[in-house]
């Protein structure tokens, strides 16, 4: 009977070290995931409510979105560049694309959640009836939202000279 370190169950995919690294690997990703999903969901949120209560009356429904729009892409980019920083520095594409596309499904179940409970609209109202313009730019900002992590890790840093990897002496 093989122990426990035995590499002859290598071709078992639920062999005991396997099983372990597609764990560390999942945590890997959904732990950014929830952070980047729970820091953009919590600012949209409260941007939300603002916009609900005090801009909407004002200003009406297309224009108190899109004035919201700059602010939640500003912190979709500044989430997006701590969860690179903190948690995907050394992953692969495909791990940076899969955490954006978690947060999405996260932000997109919860969208789905608050719209029906808290703003009392039906499914449909919730996913398709938006304003034209107001509602493409949302449906980008989401595009935005899933494919940060990844561009925000292929970026080139900045240096002091203005040539990527050339630092000033």
């Amino acid at each position: 009977m093989p122990r426990r370190g035995d590499h002859t169950q290598a071709s078992n995919p639920f062999s005991y070290p396997r099983v372990i690294g597609y764990a560390h690997t999942a945590m890997h990703i959904f732990k950014p995931a929830l952070a980047y999903f729970l820091i953009v969901f919590g600012a949209g949120f409260v941007l939300g409510t603002i916009r609900v209560l005090f801009v909407l009356p004002l200003f009406g429904e297309r224009t108190a979105e899109l004035l919201e729009m700059p602010l939640m892409l500003t912190v979709i980019v500044l989430a997006a560049r701590w969860i690179t920083r903190r948690y995907l520095r050394q992953t692969q594409p495909r791990e940076q694309l899969a955490v954006g596309g978690i947060a999405t499904g996260c932000m997109l179940a919860a969208e789905f959640l608050v719209g029906l409970t808290l703003r009392g609209l039906s499914p449909m109202d919730v996913l398709v009836n938006r304003d034209p313009v107001s509602g493409t730019a949302y449906y980008l900002s989401l595009l935005l939202f899933a494919t940060m992590p990844w561009l925000l890790a292929h970026r080139q840093p900045v240096t002091t000279t203005g040539v990527p990897g050339r630092h000033r002496q």
